[in-house]
């Protein structure tokens, strides 16, 4: 995925103390050249695939409930889909792929389960600080991951959503000068 400024913008945090609310870091400070999204930009990619996510579970896979797609590029096949529940396997099949074991748990204890950090801690016997400092990388690696996966990445939500056909240009027919 190539981002864009105006994408690191929209997902940065104001208050971020490397990017200062830009979205993008600097390589090499010495030379202002070879911006990188910042990692605040990586964690509001996370939240806004979370929060879909929730979303799609508390319906129980309900919403749009199944849709006629188009798929295979020029050819034109058709597929029924039920987008939210393919979003919800994605999102928890990527986060199994993208983290170890111990991310993993704390990220299926924290996230898809909705505990607290004060349970998460209980249970699985770290302390406060390893707690957080795991809950920023785990939405960290996966925001970036939720974005730049191939072929399709879960975020941006509205082209996993709302079906990106990628077919080529229309041919138009040639005037004749005249």
């Amino acid at each position: 995925m190539n981002w864009t400024r105006s994408q690191c913008i929209g997902l940065s945090d104001f208050d971020c103390a490397y990017c200062h609310g830009m979205g993008t870091r600097e390589i090499d400070p010495r030379r202002r050249v070879n911006e990188v999204p910042c990692n605040c930009v990586f964690r509001g990619a996370f939240r806004a695939c979370l929060m879909r996510f929730r979303e799609c579970s508390a319906s129980g896979g309900r919403i749009n409930t199944m849709t006629w797609e188009i798929c295979n590029g020029r050819l034109g096949h058709r597929v029924f889909a039920n987008k939210a529940v393919e979003f919800m396997a994605d999102f928890e099949l990527i986060a199994r792929r993208c983290l170890d074991q111990y991310d993993y748990d704390i990220f299926r204890l924290h996230f898809l389960h909705g505990a607290e950090w004060r349970q998460v801690c209980a249970v699985l016997k770290i302390t406060r600080g390893n707690c957080f400092h795991a809950i920023y990388r785990i939405q960290q690696i996966l925001g970036r991951a939720y974005a730049e996966i191939e072929p399709y990445g879960l975020w941006p939500l509205d082209e996993y959503f709302g079906g990106v056909v990628t077919r080529g240009a229309p041919r138009l027919p040639r005037l004749m000068a005249g």
